[in-house]
């Protein structure tokens, strides 16, 4: 081999040390960038995951809690709907009563409803004319004797003493202007009770009136008995 050849060849293997140098630098950054992309690509997938599970638990939350919401809405419109159809079968118990116990209740109701003792009394056309002077009649007996003045035991326990007694209390009930209810010969339509009436007043004693007035004070008793 001559001086050239030799000189060529020194050349080509410097180049080709250059070169597998170049090479191998490249290749090691080659790797170093893959490797930091596969992390990166590594911490985004992760930070991604998180990102998505932290959604799914917030929305799961929501969704729990939505159920949680419409579940209290649910129980609370069926407690309401159970005290609701209790009011109502108190209402048909009330309708139900045996005709005694029912004539009784409204003369009650009459008496405590009645300031002045003289007023009428309106009810719907059938229990005007099935009850409505047993009502009337009921209701001023309780009005005189509430007038009247006791009489001893034992002048009222002897058959004399009884008579006496209805004599002073048709008197003092006279003497006092009370126990003057009457029939009104108006009736109105009304499912069960009556309406008092004198002159421009009326009290609404319909069983409609009286329990939804007393809707609001029984209702967490009513509640009790149901639920507890």
């Amino acid at each position: 081999m001559n001086g050239i050849e030799k000189i060529t060849a020194r050349i080509q293997q410097d180049s080709q040390k250059e070169i597998d140098a170049i090479l191998a630098e490249a290749r090691a950054k080659a790797d170093e960038i893959t490797a930091k992309a596969k992390a990166e690509a590594q911490a985004i997938e992760e930070d991604v995951l998180a990102q998505g599970r932290r959604a799914a638990a917030e929305r799961e939350d929501r969704l729990a809690s939505t159920a949680q919401m419409e579940c209290r809405k649910a129980m609370l419109a069926a407690k309401q709907a159970m005290i609701e159809e209790a009011f109502r079968q108190a209402h048909k118990q009330l309708l139900a009563l045996p005709s005694e116990q029912y004539i009784a209740l409204l003369a009650d109701l009459a008496v405590q409803a009645s300031t002045t003792g003289k007023e009428k009394l309106i009810f719907s056309p059938s229990h005007r004319a099935q009850l409505g002077k047993a009502v009337v009649a009921a209701a001023n007996k309780k009005l005189a004797e509430a007038a009247a003045p006791k009489l001893p035991d034992g002048v009222a326990s002897s058959k004399a003493g009884a008579i006496l007694d209805k004599v002073v209390t048709g008197a003092s009930a006279v003497l006092s202007g009370t126990a003057m209810l009457t029939l009104a010969e108006e009736t109105r339509p009304m499912d069960g009770g009556f309406i008092l009436s004198d002159g421009a007043v009326e009290v609404n004693c319909t069983f409609d009136t009286l329990i939804r007035l007393q809707r609001g004070a029984l209702a967490g008793e009513v509640a009790k008995v149901l639920f507890e």
